[in-house]
């Protein structure tokens, strides 16, 4: 398939550039996408949290009541469950979120993502482009042409370009990212996404 290659201006280039039909135009596997996506959600929880058990909390360890007899429900210590204060019984512990998942449901679920994108017509070619100097003001001239100001938007980069990076840091909704560092979760949550011409070879080596 043939998309065709945009200025930053908004215009055409008169150019258009193939798109291999093996990444932008495969039947979606959405159960791959739905796997990929909890994955790298799992991958960003800090799993550091904890509660303390009754061996962890500071008490006594005098037995407060006797066993049998007072018609209550048996305890121990003043570290008891039972009691307000005590240790937390089953309480969540650190733990690692992650889980293992194979390479080629992965890149099954980018190029899911990147076809579904491609069929709602909300993936964009366009030509390469930097700035002189660090200027926010430019980024957002860029995004008033493109009429993606205020939308959620995704730029594919070849290699880092620190001008664009910077100049784009403080605007809400718009991600700068390197194209060989492609997710299934950034391609889902952008409304438009817009592929530098110089990255296409760049997702064809990892997802071709």
């Amino acid at each position: 398939m043939e998309l065709e290659v945009l200025k930053i201006t908004g215009e055409s280039t008169g150019r258009k550039v193939e798109l291999n039909d093996n990444i932008y135009g495969i039947e979606p596997n959405d159960h791959c996408i739905y796997l990929d996506v909890k994955l790298i959600l799992a991958n960003q929880r800090q799993g550091t949290h904890k509660a303390k058990t009754r061996s962890e909390i500071s008490g006594s360890t005098k037995k407060l009541i006797r066993q049998k007899g007072t018609g209550g429900a048996r305890r121990g210590d003043i570290n008891s469950p039972v009691l307000r204060g005590g240790g937390r019984v089953f309480g969540p512990v650190p733990r690692d979120y992650g889980f293992k998942l194979n390479k080629k449901v992965r890149r099954l679920a980018r190029k899911s993502a990147l076809s579904y994108k491609m069929k709602d017509a909300e993936l964009v070619v366009l030509e390469d482009f930097t700035f002189d100097s660090i200027k926010t003001k430019k980024m957002i001239e860029v995004l008033n042409n493109l009429k993606v100001n205020g939308m959620r938007t995704l730029f594919l980069f070849p290699e880092t370009d620190m001008n664009v990076v910077l100049s784009a840091r403080n605007i809400q909704k718009i991600k700068i990212e390197l194209a060989r560092n492609l997710n299934t979760y950034d391609i889902l949550k952008a409304k438009k996404i817009f592929i530098l011409e110089s990255s296409l070879k760049h997702i064809d080596e990892i997802l071709g």
